[in-house]
């Protein structure tokens, strides 16, 4: 079993908000996506899906993931169905794991993944 003693930071470092550098001249920068923040305890509304996947659909296009082309048209494919009169909530969920699950390693994408999970959810 492995310890989690946390960050430890050696040769300098540097917090910022939810952002940590360390090594030589470290700094920690975070970027404002404009994404909706929802640690106060608010959950995203299925009203926000709509613009939550416009939001990733652009976060993709300016992002280096492998996948992104297929992602891309994964989150057009969820947003159509999401604006469609009587939206396929199974369709939505199966979409929602499989992004969850695709973007480790890019934080702003992965909070707008959950975000997107959770106004799945609530439909």
């Amino acid at each position: 079993m492995r310890r989690n003693d946390g960050i430890i930071a050696t040769g300098g470092s540097n917090v910022v908000g939810s952002a940590v550098a360390s090594g030589k001249n470290a700094r920690a920068e975070v970027r404002d996506s404009g994404l909706t923040q929802y640690g106060d305890g608010a959950q995203p509304q299925p009203q926000d899906l709509d613009t939550l996947l416009t939001r990733l659909i652009d976060e993709l296009g300016r992002s280096e993931h492998p996948e992104r082309d297929d992602l891309i048209e994964a989150a057009e494919d969820a947003r159509e169905e999401a604006t469609s009169e009587a939206p396929r909530k199974g369709k939505l969920k199966v979409f929602a794991r499989a992004l969850v699950g695709a973007v480790p390693g890019f934080t702003a994408l992965v909070t707008l993944a959950v975000a997107i999970e959770e106004a799945i959810h609530g439909l």
